[in-house]
Formats: structure tokens, sequence, C-alpha cells
């Protein structure tokens, strides 16, 4: 009878171990801020193959049908994985339902057709503004809840089709590849794959047409139209898990008023030539794990967005609540990025051991006038960054669309001179927390550069090793605070001030250079 009391004991504790085990515990850890526990999506045991359906593992032919006839089917019976053996699978847009698991075997590709007769315009948002119009993405969910990605294949958005290409971001090889389909250029050294997508780039701002009212004018400039690969709206319990999402027209992974996502162990990559070639743009989404990822892209790599102006602040949905933890970024303008559409507001996000080399920024916060949106209470501890381009903290408050590599070779980096009216545009940025930062090669320190009217705020650093070819440069902040920083700069200046408030710099080992407005 003992024996038996014994079993039962141990049968006991092990199924509520298994109840209680959670992937993700230790990230809550002394988590300065209250998050609920993202739980990973459980799926039914329903599973079929692509293939079952008619889909073509040779790539010779469009596996479209077969994806849509498979995720009807599974969506029919309750859900379940949806299984993309070894081999090419070529195809036009997949559109994921419910409680569905896009599953890829290793060996497994799906590639997205380069005929843009396959991606019709659907009403959308891009850029952060809503009620504009894109081509459907390769990837969409709409709506949908419990849904994945999961597996060790590929997910490759064929985008070399559908972006514009500068000469002197390429070798000649590629610049010829791609040039002899034809297209049409802005000027000798800016190539566009067709008239229609430079017709569109010639009536847009920060990439998207303006005054476009009718069906017949947005079809006039379709392919300039390019879509972000993974496109989530109004999603929720949602887990990206091993794949490589790659080559993307535009954004690669782009979660919209999402709740309840997981990003975990995913490489993102792009062509480092590739325009507006995001890693993952989440934006106005609360809940969210980005895990033992790695991004190497063409754009920022991990961008947190909440919409852009007017749109944003109508819109009204922070996103919160977000933990980037084990990632590494190898090229992109921004390793860890906050904006510039950030109208909505962001708050309560920490990113930790992590690793950024060779971007062109380490942290990226960047805004614009007209922006509003309130983004505080962000917590970044234990970051390792080696050969950043420019800064690897910055934070600019005069973005202009450029990345800031761009704004160093045109010399266009613009500093504040007047007070505008504080109103709902004003971009508000304090209440920032940096501790345990090392970077090895720097053009510049740190660079932060508020706005007279509304001081970025708040800004702690401190145990902080930096070496650069220029110090750190701080203009128009308030009650910033350095301890155990040390900056060693070749032009022996670790730190310049100027027009700051409630600043204290005694946790700075070197020099301190103070301009006009100190108080």
């Amino acid at each position: 009878m003992k024996k038996i009391f014994t079993i039962v004991a141990l049968l006991l504790f092990t199924l509520t171990s298994k109840a209680t085990d959670y992937k993700f515990e230790y990230l809550y850890k002394d988590l300065p801020f209250n998050m609920p526990k993202v739980q990973i999506p459980t799926f039914k045991d329903n599973k079929v193959s692509v293939a079952d359906f008619g889909g073509d593992a040779s790539g010779k032919t469009l596996s479209t049908e077969a994806f849509a006839k498979a995720i009807d089917h599974l969506s029919k019976i309750g859900g379940g994985v949806l299984n993309v053996p070894i081999g090419i699978w070529y195809t036009g847009p997949i559109v994921l339902k419910s409680n569905i698991n896009l599953h890829l075997d290793g060996g497994a590709i799906i590639l997205f057709s380069e005929d843009k007769s396959l991606y019709p315009l659907v009403d959308t948002s891009f850029e952060g503004l809503d009620n504009t119009k894109r081509c459907q993405s390769p990837i969409s969910a709409t709506n949908a809840t419990n849904i994945a990605i999961t597996g060790l294949g590929t997910i490759d958005g064929n985008g070399e089709y559908w972006r514009p290409l500068k000469r002197e971001k390429v070798n000649e090889s590629t610049w010829k590849r791609v040039t002899s389909r034809g297209g049409a250029y802005k000027r000798p050294t800016y190539w566009f794959p067709s008239e229609q997508a430079l017709k569109g780039d010639a009536i847009s701002d920060m990439n998207v047409p303006r005054h476009l009212s009718t069906d017949e004018e947005w079809a006039s400039v379709k392919d300039f139209l390019r879509p972000v690969m993974v496109s989530l709206i109004d999603c929720s319990n949602i887990y990206l898990q091993g794949v490589i999402f790659q080559n993307s027209p535009a954004w690669n992974i782009h979660p919209l008023k999402c709740t309840n996502l997981i990003v975990d162990e995913v490489l993102v990559r792009n062509p480092s030539y590739a325009q507006n070639g995001d890693g993952l743009d989440v934006e106005s989404c609360t809940n969210v794990l980005i895990v033992n990822s790695r991004f190497d892209v063409g754009d920022d790599a991990i961008c947190i967005k909440s919409g852009k102006d007017k749109d944003g602040r109508v819109r009204g949905i922070p996103t919160k609540n977000i933990i980037v933890s084990g990632c590494t970024v190898f090229r992109g303008h921004g390793g860890f990025v906050v904006g510039s559409e950030m109208s909505g507001g962001v708050q309560n996000v920490l990113v930790e051991n992590s690793n950024f080399i060779s971007t062109d920024v380490g942290l990226r916060f960047k805004s614009r006038r007209g922006r509003g949106g309130v983004v505080e209470n962000i917590y970044i501890k234990d970051v390792a960054m080696s050969d950043i381009a420019t800064e690897p903290i910055l934070f600019d408050l005069f973005y202009g669309g450029k990345s800031a590599v761009e704004v160093l070779e045109q010399g266009v980096e613009e500093r504040a001179v007047a007070k505008f009216i504080v109103d709902e545009t004003t971009p508000v940025f304090r209440n920032i927390y940096i501790d345990g930062l090392n970077c090895r090669g720097a053009r510049r320190a740190m660079f932060f550069n508020g706005i007279p009217e509304m001081p970025i705020a708040n800004i702690n650093v401190k145990n902080v090793f930096i070496t650069s070819r220029l110090g750190a440069e701080i203009c128009y902040s308030n009650g910033v605070k350095m301890e155990d920083v040390e900056i060693i700069s070749e032009d022996n200046v670790p730190l310049k001030v100027s027009n700051v408030q409630s600043c204290k710099f005694e946790g700075l080992k070197g020099k301190v250079e103070f301009g006009e407005n100190v108080k």
C-alpha cells in the first residue's frame, strides 16, 4: 500500500510540474513593471500536409490553392497543424485562420511568387497611417486567435522584385543583375522596378502616396505599394518560432494591434541594401516576448511603434508590456528602436542580454514635432555592442526619414533653436533607464537631441563603458543622471552638454564641457 501511495504521489508531482513548467518564467524575475505571462498557444492533434491538397514541392507550379484548401479544411475541423515538408513551395499569398499552426520542416522553403498580379490591393495601415492601401501581404491574418508559424524552414518574400535599389548600396554584379529586368530610373543611380513604382514614389510622403481617392488612382501606382511580408492585424495568442523570415518586399514582420505575441528563436534577414527592409515592427501591441532571435536587415531591426501623427493619436493604442531578451542584431539602421511612429504612446519595455554588432545605431529613440505620444518606462540592461557606425545611444526628436548614417553623410543634423507651443502634437520621452552597456567602437558615444518645449526627461545611465571617436553630446534634456559611466574618446572630451537642467554627471569619468543654458 505504501508503494502505491508513493507512485501516486510521484505521478501527481510530475503532472503538477508539467502544468507549471513555463518556458519563459525566467523573463519575469524582477521585471520592473506588471505584465501577465504570455502563454504559448496549443493546437488540436489534427495534422495535414500541404502536399495532401495538391501542393507542389518542386517549386515548378504555384501551390496557392493547395495552401488555401488545407487551411480551410483545418479551420472547419477546429484547427491543427498544417505541415510544409522539405521542398520549395512556390506560392501566392497565404491567409492564416484561427487555431492553425503553419509548421515548416527543416529544408522546407515557402517562396512567394514575384508575379505582382497575385497580390491585390487591400485596405490596411502602413508607416503608422491608417486607411491606406498596399498590396496583399504574402502571409496575413486578421482577427485571428491562436495562430503560429513554427519549424526549421524558411519563408522568402522574393522582395528583390518589389524594392527600389540605389547604386551606391550594392556591388556591380548585383546592380547589373537587378536592373537588367527593365524598370525605370529616378536618377541614373536610383532604380525602380517599373514606371508605376516610380510614379508612386513621386507622389509619396514617407513611402505613403497622398491625395489618392479612387480605386483607379490607387491602381495606377500598385507596383509601388509593396507589402509587409507577414501582416498580423487584430490577432491574439501568436507564436512565431524557429523559422527564417527573409527577403521581404517592405517590412518583414508587422504585428498591428495584436495581443499576446511570442517571437522565439527566429532569424529575420534582409539584404543590407533593402529599402524599408525592417525586421520586426511591433505596432500598438500588448504583451509581447521577443526572445533569443537574430536580425540582419536593411533598416531598423527590432522596432516599437504605435501609429503616426493624428492617425496614431486617434487610434490611441499604445504599445506596452514588451520584453526583448537574448537577441542579436548584426546589421540595421537601429538595433532596438522606438519610433518614429509612436503617436499612440509606448510604455513598459524591457530590453536585456542582447548584442548589436555593426548596426548604424544601437539604441535608437526617434520622433519629431507633430507626432505627439508619450514614450515612458523603458528599461535597458546588460547590452553589448561593437562597431557602431554612429551612436550606441541616440535620442533624436528631429527625425526626418533618413538613417543616422545618411544624416551623417549628408550633414543635415538638425538642432533645436526655437520653442513651439506644447500641445497634443508634442512628442514626450521620459523615464528611461539604461544599466549595463558596453560598446567597443563607435563614432560618437551618445547623442541626446531633444526639443526646447519638451526636453527629454529623466534619462538614467549607469554602468556604461564606451570607446568612440567623439564623446557624448547632450542638449535639450532635463534630469539626465550618469553613474559609473566611462567614455574613452579620441577627442578627449567624454561629454558636452548644453541647454540642460537638473542633470547629474558626477558619475562620469573624465572631462565635461559645458555650453550655454546649463542649470
